[in-house]
């Protein structure tokens, strides 16, 4: 990988070098280079032929990344909503795909039919209704209809209310590192506000005490979800703006300082059953196999890996900005209530200090 993209930055260093020595050609005063800046029909068809040239690669590289790279847009969703996400994004490719197409290959093939000839000329016209009305209209159209969809499909994943029992849990950001805070056996989470964190005590999220509702709280380092149930998500943030985002469940929301932000949805594939998918199994195995060719190099990151969910930050923070991020295991309603209970309430965090 590293050849080429030295051999890349060597082709961009002389197109760059050619670029200067034309400016400095151009800036030299007096000699009459009024002809030179005239293009002719030698250069008109030369800009033709290269325009036609271009139109192939463009449509060739387009080709090849969505042949290649196509699978690492998006893994496959584990979240109730992520299938309509998905389908609203294939839509506006799909799209998007198809104007491009067709408006290149308008651009660049009468560029290249037009191109130096003695004696041809273009046929246009110097103005047509007809033609503004319908390259005017159906994009309008177009964008109207994506919009709307859009908005639905917001409005259906942004859908938080308190219907079908939520599981209520806050998401708490500082650089670099997140906190996972669950309402404990009464699902409600307790009052909390920055002012009141104390580095030196085990109240670093800022909890409240005086308030009964967040004794029972669960203060803990890795997310777990239980599957089929909706979680509601509460987001703060310590420090700056980051961002709460869990690629296989199609979410993610800003963590802003000084407020509460929210998003919502329900986990459909636990983690086990995730890790049985052909594409994740696939993942696995290159990985592993990277890793092992690393071992042999000495690399002390080269431990076999398997598939977690994560919770990532999708905001620039900082320098360790590139390694925030959360384990979440998405695990059956009854082994989450067991694995609940197994941890301690903050009021037992307190009460157990000296």
């Amino acid at each position: 990988m590293t050849t080429p993209l030295i051999l890349a930055v060597l082709v961009l260093v002389a197109i760059a070098i050619w670029q200067l020595a034309k400016i400095f050609e151009l800036s030299q005063m007096g000699a009459d280079r009024t002809n030179d800046q005239i293009a002719n029909d030698s250069d008109n068809k030369y800009n033709g032929y290269l325009l036609f040239a271009f139109l192939v690669f463009i449509y060739g590289i387009t080709i090849f990344s969505f042949a290649k790279y196509g699978k690492m847009l998006l893994p496959m969703p584990a979240s109730e909503h992520g299938a309509d996400y998905d389908q609203l994004m294939w839509i506006s490719f799909a799209i998007i795909f198809f104007v491009q197409t067709v408006t290149q290959f308008l651009l660049h093939y009468f560029g290249y039919k037009y191109r130096g000839e003695k004696g041809k000329k273009a046929l246009f016209y110097a103005d047509n209704d007809k033609l503004e009305f319908i390259w005017t209209i159906i994009p309008v159209i177009t964008l109207a209809v994506l919009i709307l969809y859009g908005l639905y499909a917001w409005v259906n994943i942004m859908d938080i209310n308190e219907e079908d029992d939520p599981l209520y849990v806050e998401l708490y950001a500082q650089q670099f590192n997140w906190t996972a805070r669950y309402g404990g056996e009464d699902n409600v989470l307790g009052d909390a506000s920055v002012r009141l964190i104390d580095i030196n005590s085990a109240n670093v999220l800022g909890l409240d005490s005086g308030d009964p509702n967040g004794a029972d709280d669960v203060i803990v380092k890795e997310l777990h979800l239980p599957v089929g149930r909706k979680v509601n998500f509460f987001m703060r943030s310590q420090d700056v703006l980051h961002s709460a985002y869990m690629p296989h469940f199609r979410a993610q929301m800003n963590c802003v300082p000084g407020m509460v932000t929210q998003f919502s949805f329900t986990p459909t594939v636990t983690t086990e059953e995730m890790r049985l998918q052909p594409e994740i199994i696939d993942k696995v195995k290159r990985t592993n196999v990277l890793r092992a060719a690393r071992a042999v190099e000495g690399d002390p990151n080269s431990d076999p890996w398997e598939f977690d969910y994560v919770l990532l930050c999708n905001k620039i923070c900082g320098k360790s900005h590139y390694n925030m991020q959360m384990k979440i295991i998405v695990e059956s309603e009854e082994d989450f209530n067991k694995w609940l209970k197994e941890q301690k309430t903050f009021g037992e965090t307190v009460t157990a200090l000296p």
